[in-house]
């Protein structure tokens, strides 16, 4: 599959198409953006030639029969005679798009969409958008099962929470080929290796940090896990009631799992009481998080502020008091963004046909993206911009490696 930019209409086509609507103007006509996907951001294009009837009979019929038979005597030669090796599933119900929210599947494919080309562009992988017409977990986990044998890897997107984590690992549970929730650990991946710069920039190990996560959804317990793993000081979440702990008697299943394993230090009440003292700060929620909770935070504390397009955090605030500060924007520094991670780590595991992504390939995903700033580390650069040539290579190459050394990895 090639992720191309199809070229928007003619200016006559989109005359013709005013006409027919009966004379309103095209949406191209005032934003840019409607033009870019008029007709969609990607298509299919053919690998090999099929230029005459020696070239068809290859292709096609009769030749194809043989390697079909072959596939049918010794399966995993699928791997080896079709595109299965080398393409993603990108899987969304439309439940939670961007910050759009519950907008439906046929709205979330623009998105989709985009996800397939920065698949293709920044990991060499290709991927299809597939939007579902269906919330229901078990219908969704059915459907992704039977259309799994034709895809390496699938890549869940913007599918709400609490339902993303039982959909994630129900298809983990049945498949054998890696499914990723990449709302959930790309984001995880990307926010510990910006963190572990910020940490070495400042001379602190992350076991004497202590983190506060405004969002208990699904990028912010994937974040808590992955900073757990990792070895940070202690972690504490906060939801729109305030502090997960363990005395609380409203949590969901998930939100009691999650009080198992942060929180050491007991805390309770709001996010701004827990804010105090915390050396830093990461939101995944929206909102606004007052200028004097940020200015009660430890000195020389991180805040990343990566609700879209209003961080919590507001840059300028957070640089009165902060030591270094990331968002999920790019028109600040330090950008966290999902594309450093997933391409790579689709790659990676692709590239040695693991049956699943595992924490460690996770935590070796997270080292490989900090590694790349190398000497260049700076209170403005903790974590690369996405369009650095070395960081697609960078995570496939230890994602690779991991999955080896985790014995998950088939060739």
């Amino acid at each position: 599959m090639a992720a191309e930019i199809v070229n928007p209409r003619s200016d006559s086509e989109n005359r013709d198409a005013s006409e027919r609507d009966g004379g309103a103007e095209p949406l191209e006509s005032f934003d840019p953006a409607f033009a870019l996907h008029r007709g969609g951001k990607m298509a299919v294009q053919a690998t090999v030639p099929v230029r005459d009837k020696d070239d068809l009979s290859l292709a096609y019929t009769p030749g194809v029969a043989k390697v079909c038979s072959a596939i049918a005597e010794q399966p995993e030669l699928v791997h080896d005679y079709t595109w299965k090796s080398s393409v993603v599933a990108v899987v969304t119900d439309g439940t939670a798009v961007l910050g759009l929210g519950d907008i439906g599947p046929e709205a979330s494919l623009p998105v989709m969409e985009g996800k397939a080309i920065l698949f293709k562009q920044f990991g060499g992988v290709d991927a299809v958008p597939l939007a579902l017409n269906c919330t229901d977990v078990d219908e969704i986990v059915e459907t992704v099962v039977r259309l799994a044998p034709s895809f390496g890897g699938v890549n869940l997107e913007d599918i709400s929470a609490p339902r993303c984590f039982e959909i994630e690992r129900r298809l983990q549970e049945r498949l054998d080929i890696p499914v990723f929730h990449d709302d959930q650990h790309g984001t995880a991946v990307v926010t510990l290796a910006a963190l572990r710069n910020a940490a070495r920039l400042s001379g602190r190990p992350l076991g004497e940090l202590r983190a506060v996560i405004s969002g208990a959804g699904a990028a912010g317990v994937a974040i808590a896990k992955m900073l757990v793993e990792a070895g940070i000081g202690d972690v504490a979440v906060a939801d729109r009631k305030g502090v997960v702990s363990r005395d609380r008697e409203d949590l969901t299943p998930i939100k009691a799992e999650l009080a198992s394993f942060t929180n050491k230090a007991g805390i309770s009440g709001t996010l701004e009481s827990a804010l105090a003292g915390a050396d830093v700060f990461i939101g995944v929620s929206g909102g606004t998080v007052p200028e004097p909770a940020v200015a009660s935070m430890a000195e020389g504390a991180f805040v990343f502020a990566m609700a879209n397009p209003n961080p919590e955090v507001h840059p300028e605030v957070a640089h009165k008091y902060a030591a270094v500060v990331a968002t999920g924007r790019s028109d600040f520094p330090n950008q966290i963004n999902n594309v450093l991670a997933f391409p790579g780590i689709f790659a990676g595991a692709l590239q040695v046909r693991a049956s699943r992504i595992t924490e460690g390939m996770k935590l070796a995903a997270a080292e490989a993206l900090a590694s790349v700033v190398g000497d260049d580390l700076a209170a403005d650069y903790v974590i690369p911009s996405p369009f650095d040539e070395r960081v697609a290579p960078a995570v496939t190459a230890a994602v690779a490696a991991a999955a080896r050394a985790e014995g998950v990895a088939r060739r």
